[in-house]
């Protein structure tokens, strides 16, 4: 152990006591005895009212010098390749700028983050090879650039792509972020979505290992690496799985934040230290912490630190003065730095202002950032490298400034600097056309580069389009039972759901890759019969006797569970379905994922997620129980959906269903499997479940189409014919379905109206065919085109029409354009409210009555009845005309 003192020690020869004690334990007993001493004296000090009150270790480096594990390779050959990339991915975004500055771009991110993704991708990143899947890489959005410039020098993308950066709508370009969706055969995750990338790259690992636990798939030891900034773990995504992840114990997992210490606007912590506050976060969550904070060149000026003067100065200052040390070069921190202390100032008398300046971050350090990375991928907790950068590293005027982020020009001057600094063969003359620089492909740097990605099974990023595993999906019949109804029995679609889901587990083709996902409500959901089943996935097992041990569905956990129980975490299960419902393309093993959960804490609380599941092409299906903003009867406002179904239309490949009965969910369901699973097309499903139970009758016979397409003929009205007969169509879907048939025989019985009832399955799927239809109607006016299947289910019908709904107007209100006739809406537009289903539907006014009284005044408005006997229905039906309107503003 170094002999030093510590500066304003007010006992040195205590101090050394205690350090001379703590050397003999170590070099006679271990560092295990020693972590034993250290934390029973810890622990005796907090009984006593004397302890540590946080969980920071130094703002050095976590690993020594003398303990790095030596890079491997020629750094010098490393160092160039890494300048190459730096300035490629410069010219790209600066290039897109010079035509069209609305372009956009990021340079600045990349700049701070190159040494640690070369590290990785020259050392570690292994690639899909053999029977290897590879690792897994969330590439940070912004640094996007970077992983293009490497892919050119490759020849993975030609320089036309490059001068198309974020050009796309001609087929040629290159998306402005990592989309799978726009590049399916290079991206594998969304990520710029900031905080999605962190809590979607932990449940991929715990999902990894789910499958591996199960012996679905073998340990290949593959990684997890997320890629995040500093800034961006600000987002609730980013931190919030943290616990998961140390309590799974995942190490399969690395985190790599890039702590360049700004955010897009300016400093992420200016009074503080983001890397500290960090390591506190992570360290309590049960993670592997690294720090990275200081280069190599730092290392002779912290040997001589012998009374800790520097280290204190290292504590003392805040990441704003930090970010101020770069930007304002060598002799501001001399003065500012250096200078508070005339000792530390003495330190530095013999090196040069550039020599200050050049003292170098740990990020921008391959030593360093080796070492680190060597033991991450060692560990056995998921670790997190906290790696101290510069933003715009090297970029000249827009190094460590506030508005960095927003570069994406740069001077001529800057240019030529960066030009220099890292020795890129160009003219002045050359550089005002920001050519893209390729040594060739024999040249002594693409030699090396393929020979170390070669070393590593290949190049990457890539992405698998298909499992290899073909599957065969079970016909309609297995949901036999459910489409000849439930005669005299009562059941909710959720119940309906859960049993059809139990058919599908014990199918001998796709059982074991069913993956059923809750957030915390089995039990709500009618579920708690698979506990015993299936058991719950536990990476532990299960080492306790539950309660309820002695019961016939009894809480088991399981190391081979099949259920993923995500605990009241709806971000965290919809991070587990993506994961599970992109295993075909990430482990090349489909897995088939049902996630269910109460409908009002879907899109609206994780839409986020729901857009990157889209662009990710995942597929599988999600189940919104309780749905509708009148089935949950009692809960009140913040439990109650009425726009669920109006969110998921914002997503292209979100096929929506909102089914009344068994048979209905039974053929979306096995629509669904076959789609996705067996005709592979990219779209998820969403479907809304009631908890209300009534009976379900047989499908009607050649209702299949209908029932896909978003519409049927559910039952003819009964009445008088000829030209005097009065006529309506009737609409529903959900759980208001069963109103409007209720509707349907009051207008029958009271008024004489005759009621066709139409069950809609899916507003948002007849919309989608109607705006196909109209567009083909624009552009191909030469070209007979079909009628929408709304036109060819209403418009040889008579009389207005009328639909309700347990949601917004919106929602029914999208298929107006291909409705001829008067078309009249009923929704539940307002709060919520808690009280009976009966009363809630009277509130929101999409009950039985108001679908008469909506009838009968289309009727009136067409002068088939007067306005009497609206009236009458109103008087007859105890409607107050005065009843507050449900929308309070």
């Amino acid at each position: 152990m170094q002999k030093r003192n510590f500066f304003d020690d007010a006992d040195p020869a205590e101090t050394r006591e205690w350090l001379e004690a703590l050397e003999s334990v170590l070099e006679r007993e271990g560092p295990e005895r020693a972590v034993w001493l250290l934390e029973t004296l810890t622990n005796e000090a907090q009984e006593q009212g004397a302890i540590r009150a946080h969980l920071n270790t130094p703002y050095l480096n976590t690993i020594a010098p003398k303990d790095e594990a030596p890079i491997p390779g020629d750094i010098y050959m490393e160092r160039r390749i890494r300048s190459l990339i730096r300035w490629n991915a410069l010219a790209m975004v600066a290039k897109a700028n010079m035509d069209d500055d609305e372009l956009g771009g990021h340079i600045a991110s990349f700049a701070s983050s190159a040494t640690l993704y070369d590290i990785g991708f020259s050392h570690f990143f292994h690639a899909p090879h053999d029977d290897n899947p590879g690792d897994l890489v969330y590439y940070q959005g912004h640094s996007a650039p970077g992983i293009y410039a490497r892919a050119y020098l490759e020849g993975r993308i030609s320089e036309d792509q490059m001068d198309n950066f974020r050009r796309e709508v001609d087929g040629k370009g290159l998306s402005s972020y990592p989309h799978p969706w726009l590049m399916p055969d290079f991206w594998q995750f969304p990520t710029v979505s900031m905080g999605l990338g962190p809590i979607q790259a932990i449940y991929q690992a715990y999902v990894m290992k789910y499958l591996q636990n199960r012996e679905l798939i073998p340990d290949r030891k593959r990684k997890v690496w997320a890629f995040l900034g500093d800034g961006e773990m600000d987002e609730p995504e980013s931190l919030g799985a943290l616990s998961m992840a140390g309590r799974e114990q995942l190490d399969n997992l690395v985190f790599v934040v890039n702590c360049n210490l700004q955010r897009l606007d300016g400093p992420v912590r200016g009074n503080g230290k983001i890397i500290q506050e960090l390591e506190g976060l992570f360290r309590g969550a049960g993670w592997n912490v690294i720090k990275v904070v200081w280069g190599r060149l730092w290392d002779p000026l912290l040997e001589k630190d012998t009374e800790g003067l520097l280290r204190r100065r290292m504590e003392e200052a805040v990441d704003g003065e930090y970010q101020a040390y770069k930007k304002e070069g060598g002799a501001y921190t001399r003065e500012h730095f250096f200078g508070k202390y005339p000792e530390l100032k003495k330190m530095v008398e013999h090196m040069s202002d550039e020599d200050v300046y050049r003292l170098n971050r740990g990020g921008h350090d391959p030593f360093k950032v080796y070492a680190a990375y060597h033991q991450a991928v060692n560990s056995d907790r998921p670790t997190v490298i906290l790696a101290k950068t510069v933003k715009g590293y090297a970029t000249g005027a827009g190094e460590a400034v506030n508005k960095a982020h927003q570069m994406k020009k740069i001077d001529l001057d800057s240019l030529k600097e960066f030009r220099d600094r890292f020795d890129i063969p160009l003219s002045d003359e050359q550089l005002k056309d920001l050519p893209y620089y390729h040594p060739g492909a024999d040249s002594p740097e693409m030699r090396y580069m393929n020979e170390q990605r070669e070393k590593l099974g290949g190049y990457m990023p890539v992405r698998r389009r298909e499992a290899s595993q073909p599957l065969t999906m079970p016909g309609l019949d297995i949901f036999q039972n459910f489409l000849e109804g439930s005669g005299d029995r009562e059941l909710s679609t959720t119940m309906a759901f859960v049993r059809m889901l139990s058919a599908l587990i014990k199918d001998k083709n796709i059982g074991k890759r069913v993956v059923p996902i809750v957030p915390d409500e089995a039990r709500t959901f009618g579920m708690e019969g698979m506990f015993r089943q299936l058991g719950i996935y536990s990476s532990k097992g299960q080492q306790y006797q539950p309660e309820d041990a002695g019961q016939m569905m009894f809480y088991r956990e399981d190391k081979k569970g099949q259920i993923l129980e995500e605990g009241i975490n709806e971000a965290g299960a919809m991070s587990a379905w993506i994961a599970a419902a992109t295993s075909y393309s990430v482990h090349d093993f489909t897995l088939i994922p049902f996630f269910i959960y109460y409908s009002m804490f879907g899109p609206q609380r994780t839409g986020d997620l729901w857009w990157a599941a889209g662009d990710s092409q995942a597929r599988g299906f999600l189940l919104g129980g309780t749905a509708g903003r009148t089935t949950l009867n009692g809960e009140g406002l913040q439990h109650q959906d009425g726009h669920s179904h109006i969110l998921t239309s914002t997503i292209p490949n979100c096929v929506s269903y909102d089914p009344t009965y068994a048979y209905e969910l039974a053929v979306i369901l096995q629509d669904g499997l076959r789609r996705m699973y067996q005709d592979h097309e990219n779209v998820y499903y969403y479907l809304t479940l009631m908890n209300e139970n009534y009976q379900h009758g047989a499908m009607p016979k050649g209702a299949e189409e209908g029932i896909r397409k978003g519409m049927y003929l559910l039952r003819e009205g009964k009445g008088k014919s000829g030209k005097k007969a009065k006529r309506v169509q009737l609409l529903g879907s959900g759980t208001i379905l069963r109103e409007v048939e209720a509707a349907a025989e009051l207008l029958r019985e009271d008024f004489g109206v005759a009621a066709d009832v139409w069950s809609v399955t899916s507003f948002n799927e007849l919309r989608r065919e109607g705006l196909r239809a109209d567009r083909d109607r624009m552009l191909k006016p030469d070209m007979k085109v079909a009628p929408t299947w709304v036109e060819q289910c209403l418009d040889k019908r008579q009389g207005p029409v009328i639909a309700s709904t347990d949601y917004i107007k919106a929602y029914a209100d999208q298929i107006r354009p291909w409705v001829k006739a008067p078309y009249t809406v009923l929704g539940t537009d307002g709060y919520g409210r808690s009280d009976s289903r009966a009363k809630l539907r009277s509130f929101f006014e999409v009950d039985r009555y108001f679908v008469v009284l909506a009838a009968l005044s289309a009727l009136r408005d067409q002068g088939e009845l007067d306005a009497a006997t609206v009236k009458e229905a109103i008087k007859k039906y105890g409607i107050d005309p005065e009843k507050p309107y449900p929308v309070t503003h």
